[in-house]
């Protein structure tokens, strides 16, 4: 993509939803996707998500930590392979603390995080092709309050950010490109959110990546 005119600046989207552009440069971006790449393989590799109802996600899923299925976690790949969920490795961990201080300035700032020291330990990365979509939800299996953090890789995506009490309006579309982070914690901690539109072809061409990667990052509370 070309230069723009005006650099992107950091936004707060609600109270305690920020979104910084541009925060991941293109050496993270790639060290990032080749991480994902081999996460991705077997086992308890990216997967496809049902919902008790039926349904099917169209962006597909693979977890680190703990393996998240609607609506809970295990330790195993539970509608997957069955195999032993993959570890949550410390340096991903850690790139969770740094990103609720550049949200918010300093870790624990105004997000309700109940223990500083507390450690990112459960990863979750969506693969987005051009057609995918993700409905209003919440996240909301974690018991812990600390905030969520997202990444972006690939191609851009229409990124709904909702309110506390339903799926509907009121909400804020919001524009992420590869490289950009979402940070929601406080009292956006369990707003409704959701990809309502990918936009193929956007991403940038250096980083070999078609689709969209989204690597979400929570704090479980869960023992």
């Amino acid at each position: 993509m070309d230069a723009e005119l005006f650099p992107r600046e950091r936004a707060v989207i609600a109270p305690g939803a920020v979104h910084v552009p541009d925060w991941l440069g293109a050496e993270g971006q790639g060290e990032l996707l080749a991480a994902c790449r081999a996460w991705a393989r077997p086992p308890a590799g990216l997967r496809t998500v049902r919902t008790p109802g039926g349904g099917v996600m169209t962006a597909r899923q693979v977890c680190l930590g703990l393996h998240w299925f609607p609506y809970g976690y295990a330790r195993t790949a539970v509608d997957g392979d069955g195999a032993p969920v993959k570890p949550m490795p410390g340096w991903l961990a850690e790139l969770g603390r740094e990103a609720v201080a550049a949200a918010y300035g300093t870790p624990g700032d105004a997000t309700d995080l109940p223990d500083p020291a507390a450690a990112y330990d459960i990863a979750l990365i969506n693969f987005y092709g051009g057609d995918s979509r993700m409905g209003m939800h919440r996240d909301a299996e974690e018991k812990s309050a600390a905030p969520v953090v997202s990444l972006s890789l690939g191609d851009t995506c229409v990124f709904r950010f909702g309110n506390t009490a339903s799926r509907g309006r009121p909400y804020r579309d919001v524009e992420l490109r590869s490289g950009d982070l979402f940070v929601f914690g406080g009292a956006s901690r369990l707003a409704y959110h959701g990809v309502p539109k990918v936009l193929p072809g956007t991403g940038p061409r250096a980083l070999g990546l078609t689709g969209r990667l989204n690597i979400t990052l929570r704090v479980g509370g869960l023992g």
